[in-house]
């Protein structure tokens, strides 16, 4: 008789056990959606914006500092600001506020 019931209470342990990957499975996707692809999709598109930049560009910093593309190597920019000329790494200079900044030629 224990055996009977030992069989039947196995059962719905299952079906609860593959309710948990479910459940774990749709937090994986959901973590992707809401965190990494956004990430991964920003990422590009800052890279997509430093490559595309070229002399002459108004651009701003991380920092702060506002200036004009002087000239582009391989991974560094210099920028012309007030001061003088400045060299950045290529992602120190901000996509958001670059596109924001009306050029005040």
């Amino acid at each position: 008789m224990y055996s009977i019931l030992a069989q039947a209470q196995a059962a719905p342990g299952g079906l609860q056990q593959y309710a948990s990957y479910f459940i774990f499975g749709a937090m994986i996707l959901v973590f992707y959606f809401f965190m990494i692809r956004p990430q991964q999709k920003k990422q590009k598109d800052q890279k997509k914006f430093g490559d595309e930049l070229k002399k002459g560009d108004y651009v701003v910093t991380i920092g702060g500092a506002h200036g004009y593309v002087h000239e582009i190597d391989t991974d560094t920019i210099v920028v012309k600001v007030e001061s003088g000329l400045i060299r950045f790494n290529k992602n120190a200079i901000s996509m958001e506020q670059s596109k924001g900044a009306g050029e005040k030629k």
